[in-house]
């Protein structure tokens, strides 16, 4: 908590902190907290990791009054999938700089979390998941958001754990309310081909979303606010952001599941821009706060500055140099600049309270007696306190009452109400990255209001990860999700290459959650004046003391990601209801028994012209994870079997592990399996690549995200529908000379793309890699990288504003390095595998590992 020392004087105090010559790179430490183990990706298999049973929810159906909306009466309950959250990454931002501090820096090395014992048990602990305690890490988690905050409270126990969340849902029904697909691109047009996601989980939510246009709308987001509702702690408090197109539907949406008492308040603020229309401009968007319990809300009260133009209106006048006093004109109204010099501004305020007093109360100032406004009593109670009032010159008389004179400065800073007008520009975070980026400025105080520092903070709509950055900013902890790898792409870079001011800490030892110190102010008030005590401290919350000596970035964090659903196999599909029959032939199945006749009809193109085709393609009955059987059209004719990926979800390594026993009990055995998804899990990729099972070739296949949209374009990108895909082109190099002699580096050549505008997959650039990753001892479990390296990022973004920082610490030629394609040199870790992750603009991701 914040350590306040009383000061009568009228002036901001910083406490003292001696400034340090080097700036050694921290990060704050929540000591105390922990998370359960999740998963690490490499272990998981579909023995070790079974997905738990569906959880319904339910509503109340009796609300009364209540919104009424198509499908509402018959949506009482919903069942959610259980389903783990897989580890893919483990990212320490400080390692990570460690690779490109100058050579001579003599400063403290400290090891990464994610090196200690709790973090890498033994294996037969590793794969007891959801059974052990470890430290926590703030969380980025791709996948739906109620899947992800199901899993959070069944498999994790985190139910009233979360002390602040924070939804930003999109605002309407247009293309660029709702995604970005491209990382280095925020110019969106709704409407346009181009622009129209590639992405299968972003084309399931914006169906989910808007498939009956605001009906769905309330339902998707009816259920995710009932599940926040499960995670909140009783102090905790909820903000929806939303324009003013649907706040009035999504305020009494939140009213039934949270019920009228949880309403707190609603909050206007200015938008950047404005928005011209046949009427008023919209320059505002607004803020529904909700809490669990308000009796119990955490809530701490934020100032901002009193100043001559922002001012209360009762500070009308003037007290001049020789202690006389005047109303203010209207020239000084309006521009207090021009008041005179050596006059302060002061309020004449009552002194009265009301109830009468037992007695008659008659006080003589400067010989007149003045009394106590009707049936009301002096706010002093004893004359004494009046005398010491008059004393110090803060008694006028008006007529015939007697006012207390308020100086604006007796309290030089004043309450936020609902009206915020100050949020169209301004934040630490630097420049717009995302089409639908959330306010700095509105997040840091809902976070500030509601929390302190060490509590959790949870974004299910993380989008490009501002919730993320400013809870880092601010040292609360956090977790956040979303279905757009784009974003989670962009909210990842912000978060590595963040670099923030050091806070001191109330107790050192005891880490973040001890609180910060804060710049105070005192509160002088009548009180404090007529009984001579010393003035309160108000303690401001969003001007923490700053230790100059030390610089921050953001703590360690893992990659997470939501499993894909198990795939039906094809023969689900009765063949014997008529076409029409929903039941038998809505979901994956039928979707997937399209994809088989249009690869039959198209095989799958392969580089330079080649193309696999087909004689025959046929449901392949009694598997589930092999959905078709079939021979190549050549003149040896091969098996092929065919195992499709999910229709909005990436394929996971369990569905290729099942998909490869199964053919494998397969006889004749097949020659060839083919796995076909519109994107794939980095493992998953990675499993199929490395598979050596002699005399049986296994092909990755890219499916046209035309086969998931055509409803949505005005017309397809290209006539092909499958392409095969190969492994990314990386080299492992030894150094053979200079002071890295003995040492390896990585260079990534180049690796398949595909590109959604013209519909093929393009080979052998590195113009798309929008991010890689380089693990030197990858341990089988996930990529715990020492290197990260932006390609596409410009000169000032990326690692650059770090590197202006720390320009102290970090070796300005090592860290261009991570501007680029080639690693710097490193020691080969005791596990002897390097592992590299390719991340391209369109948020696709890539594994290749090597042994050395």
């Amino acid at each position: 908590m914040a350590k306040l020392k009383p000061t009568r004087k009228a002036t901001r105090k910083r406490s003292p902190v001696k400034k340090a010559k080097k700036k050694p790179i921290k990060q704050y430490e929540h000591k105390g907290k922990k998370r359960t183990n999740n998963p690490p990706v490499g272990l998981v298999t579909p023995d070790t990791d079974k997905d738990g049973p569906k959880k319904t929810y339910q509503y109340d159906p009796h609300l009364d009054p209540q919104l009424v909306w198509a499908g509402k009466a018959e949506h009482t309950s919903f069942e959610v999938p259980t389903v783990s959250l897989h580890v893919h990454e483990r990212i320490d931002p400080r390692s990570i700089i460690e690779a490109v501090r100058k050579r001579n820096d003599n400063g403290e090395k400290q090891i990464s979390l994610f090196q200690g014992a709790e973090e890498n048990p033994p294996l037969r602990e590793a794969i007891e998941f959801y059974k052990h305690k470890h430290n926590w890490t703030n969380r980025l988690i791709a996948g739906d958001s109620l899947l992800v905050m199901n899993s959070l409270l069944e498999k994790e126990g985190m139910a009233g754990k979360v002390q602040m969340v924070y939804i930003d849902p999109p605002y309407g029904i247009t293309y660029k309310s709702n995604f970005q697909p491209f990382v280095n691109r925020r110019d969106v047009k709704d409407g346009k081909d181009e622009d129209l996601t590639a992405e299968p989980e972003m084309v399931k939510a914006f169906r989910d979303t808007w498939e009956l246009g605001i009906h769905s709308y309330l339902t998707y987001l009816r259920d995710r606010l009932l599940l926040t509702k499960e995670l909140l702690h009783d102090s905790g408090s909820l903000f929806v952001q939303i324009g003013d197109e649907n706040v009035h539907l999504v305020r009494d949406l939140l009213d039934e599941v949270f019920g009228r008492g949880g309403f707190v308040g609603q909050v206007c603020f200015r938008k950047p821009g404005g928005f011209s229309s046949s009427g008023l401009d919209a320059v505002s968007d607004y803020l529904l706060w909700y809490c669990r319990d308000r009796s119990a809300l955490k809530y701490h009260n934020l100032y901002r500055d009193k100043t001559g133009r922002d001012r209360p209106s009762i500070y009308r006048w003037l007290r001049l140099a020789d202690e006389s006093f005047r109303r203010m004109n209207e020239a000084e109204l309006n521009d207090p600049e021009v008041c005179p010099k050596g006059s302060s501004i002061v309020a004449m305020d009552n002194l009265s309270s009301m109830d009468p007093a037992s007695e008659p109360q008659p006080y003589e100032f400067e010989g007149h007696t003045y009394y106590p406004s009707t049936n009301c009593h002096w706010k002093v109670k004893h004359p004494e306190g009046l005398d010491r009032l008059a004393e110090l010159g803060r008694l006028y008389p008006i007529g015939n009452s007697l006012m207390y004179v308020r100086h604006l400065d007796d309290f030089p800073v004043m309450s936020f109400d609902n009206m915020w007008n100050d949020t169209s520009a301004g934040g630490f975070s630097g420049r717009k990255v995302y089409v639908v980026q959330t306010n700095v400025k509105v997040l840091e105080r809902c976070i500030l209001m509601t929390t302190d520092p060490g509590d959790l903070v949870l974004d299910p709509t993380c989008g490009s990860g501002t919730t993320a950055l400013v809870a880092e900013h601010w040292g609360r902890r956090w977790a956040t999700c979303d279905t757009s790898r784009v974003a989670l792409a962009l909210a990842k870079q912000r978060l590595m290459t963040a670099v923030f001011d050091y806070f001191a800490l109330a107790h050192a030892s005891e880490g973040i959650g001890s609180g910060l110190l804060y710049e105070t102010v005192p509160h002088i008030t009548l009180k404090s004046l007529a009984h001579d005590e010393l003035a309160p401290q108000e303690a401001l919350r969003d001007r923490p003391t700053v230790d100059a000596g030390r610089m921050r970035v953001s703590g360690p964090l893992t990659v997470e990601a939501v499993p894909a659903p198990a795939v039906r196999p094809l023969s689900d599909v009765r063949e014997d209801l008529p076409a029409d029959d929903s039941v038998a032939r809505k979901g994956e199945t039928l979707r997937q028994s399209e994809w088989k006749d249009e690869l039959f009809q198209t095989g799958i193109r392969g580089k330079k012209g080649q193309r696999i085709e087909f004689t025959r393609l046929e449901t392949l009955p009694g598997t589930r994870h092999l959905h078709a059987d079939g021979e190549t059209k050549e003149d040896t004719p091969q098996r092929v079997v065919v195992s499709f990926g999910p229709e909005h979800a990436p394929m996971e390594q369990r569905q290729v592990a099942l998909a490869i026993e199964e053919a494998q009990r397969l006889v004749p055995k097949p020659t060839m399996v083919v796995f076909a998804y519109f994107q794939a899990d980095p493992e998953a990729a990675k499993d199929i690549d490395e598979t050596d099972w002699p005399g049986v070739v296994l092909l990755r296949a890219q499916m046209n995200a035309d086969l998931l949209t055509e409803d949505l374009k005005k017309k397809r990108s290209s006539n092909e529908s499958f392409w095969l895909v190969g492994q990314p082109d990386v080299k492992v190099t030894p150094i053979k000379k200079g002071d890295d002699k003995g040492k390896l580096q990585v260079e990534v050549l180049g690796f398949d793309y595909y590109n959604t505008r013209t519909g093929n997959i393009e080979s052998g650039g590195k113009a798309n890699i929008a991010m890689w990753m380089l693990d030197t001892d990858y341990d089988g479990r996930s990529i715990f990288p020492s290197q990260v390296f932006f390609p596409m990022a410009g000169p000032k973004d990326g690692w650059a504003r770090l590197a202006r920082n720390l320009k102290a610490e970090i070796d300005e030629d090592l860290i261009e390095a991570y501007r680029g394609t080639v690693s710097l040199p490193f020691e080969l870790g005791d596990n002897k595998r390097v592992a590299v992750k390719i991340v391209d603009d369109r948020g696709i991701e890539s594994l290749k590992v090597i042994e050395v």
